[in-house]
């Protein structure tokens, strides 16, 4: 006759226990964890996307689940690097625009120092043989992460045939030379098109939460533990929307803008390097739909063919580089900033106008982002949803898919036949991006990994030969 009341205390004891919301973080202790972050970022987006899940949501709980996905879907819908702006936008929830401030630049400073000191190396020692051989063996994973970067998103969004047909048209407007800006504004035409058609609404409807396939759902347990900011926490007062507020962000916005790149082109004139600098990256910034694989093609095409600020095979080095660091991949324009910067001489010393250089590219890439977050945020708090959005968004998606198979294509060529099409091809580099592509794809090898595992076999390389 027991057995009801044992059945019970089972039933009680599998049942998670409920948790008391965690203390509200200090700002101190927010910038511990975004500058700790800042420093073991590695992976790219995705990777990144995910440890702030595991952090913000699962072990700390300073947010909660719906929370941190409404503010990804917001920041998956701007251009620009939508980790660090994730970032910005939870330290923006949290302690409003100094906390925004705060987690969205200590997201990126740590990979920037660490940039710079590596542009430094590679143009003091990256003509050394163990420097090419280091570089040997990181150019093959970039080209393989690149085509990782294609197929994922190409799982994710290519849902229909127009989205195939918009993917392979971008392929071919690139190999014909069509403006980048061309290519997304005409792709985002399409797909706003094809959403209000009612045989392709649902497939446009099926991909409007594409974080849901770079962030695991979290376990029933986790679940059922209340956040700091939990669903029905309310707002704070720095998160409702107003007018004025909205003016007042986007004047400090672009007035920070105006006057640093009007000073920029008063002290040093409008042909100025660093003048050219800020204009470029600001409107790459713009641009930069889909991640920085997709509008790394546009800058490769800009800093190496229009400015001649490094070389081709420089800018691919650069992206080896960049890879290797934590931080948003974009980060890469810290590199070719460096280098713009140091082969000109500005300032009459390479090295001080390599970092500075660095640092302005790095200033005009980022803050549009913050603009977006500190500007937008409020409005997003209260609207909650931009379902007009989502067809643009998948057009330009599939858009990207093809840049970013002829940006693996420039890749392949400089790693495979680094002499020229008359030249012999590199076998052992073929050999070496195929091997690192199927680790990636098929065998799921962590980014960090897989550039420990090439770099060592590049030296192994260059030493038997």
């Amino acid at each position: 006759m027991n057995t009801p009341q044992h059945s019970d205390e089972s039933q009680a004891l599998n049942k998670p226990q409920a948790l008391d919301a965690p203390q509200r973080p200090s700002f101190k202790e927010a910038i511990k964890f975004w500058f700790w972050l800042g420093c073991i970022s590695f992976g790219g987006p995705a990777a990144q996307i995910a440890l702030m899940h595991e952090e913000l949501v699962e072990r700390r709980r300073w947010i909660s689940e719906k929370r941190y996905l409404h503010a990804l879907h917001y920041c998956m819908l701007l251009p620009g690097p939508e980790a660090q702006q994730l970032a910005t936008y939870t330290g923006w929830l949290m302690h409003g625009t100094r906390g925004g401030i705060a987690a969205g630049a200590l997201f990126v400073l740590p990979s920037l120092v660490l940039l710079i000191v590596l542009s430094w190396a590679y143009t003091a020692w990256g003509q050394h043989p163990w420097g090419q051989a280091l570089l040997w063996g990181l150019k093959p994973a970039v080209t393989a992460l690149v085509l990782q970067a294609a197929h994922r998103l190409a799982l994710r969004t290519l849902k229909a045939r127009w989205l195939w047909a918009l993917a392979v048209l971008s392929l071919l407007g690139m190999l014909w030379g069509l403006p980048f800006v061309l290519i997304i504004a005409g792709a985002a035409a399409t797909g706003y098109y094809m959403s209000r058609q009612p045989t392709s609404g649902a497939v446009a409807a099926q991909d409007t939460h594409p974080e849901k396939s770079i962030v695991n759902s979290p376990p029933p347990a986790t679940r059922s533990a209340p956040a700091w900011l939990d669903d029905d926490t309310p707002a704070p007062a720095h998160t409702h929307y107003s007018h004025p507020r909205l003016v007042r962000a986007l004047a400090w916005g672009v007035g920070l803008w105006a006057v640093t790149l009007g000073l920029i082109a008063l002290v040093f004139g409008l042909g100025h390097t660093l003048t050219h600098m800020g204009g470029f990256f600001t409107q790459a910034a713009l641009l930069t739909f889909g991640g920085a694989y997709a509008v790394l093609p546009f800058v490769t095409q800009a800093a190496v063919g229009h400015y001649g600020w490094l070389s081709a095979a420089q800018m691919m080095d650069g992206l080896a580089l960049g890879e290797s660091t934590p931080g948003p991949l974009i980060m890469v324009v810290a590199f070719v900033g460096f280098l713009g910067g140091h082969s000109q001489a500005l300032f009459g010393h390479p090295v001080l106008g390599g970092i500075v250089a660095a640092c302005v590219v790095t200033w005009f890439t980022f803050l549009p982002s913050f603009v977006f977050i500190l500007a937008g945020g409020p409005l997003v708090e209260s609207t909650r949803h931009m379902p007009s959005l989502a067809g643009p968004l998948q057009g330009i998606m599939a858009a990207v898919i093809g840049v970013i198979v002829h940006l693996a294509g420039v890749f392949a060529r400089q790693t495979w036949l680094p002499g020229g099409w008359h030249m012999l091809p590199d076998l052992g580099a073929l050999a070496l991006t195929l091997l690192a592509t199927w680790l990636l794809i098929r065998k799921q090898l962590s980014v960090f990994k897989l550039l420990g595992l090439c770099t060592a076999l590049g030296l192994v390389w260059q030493l038997l030969l």
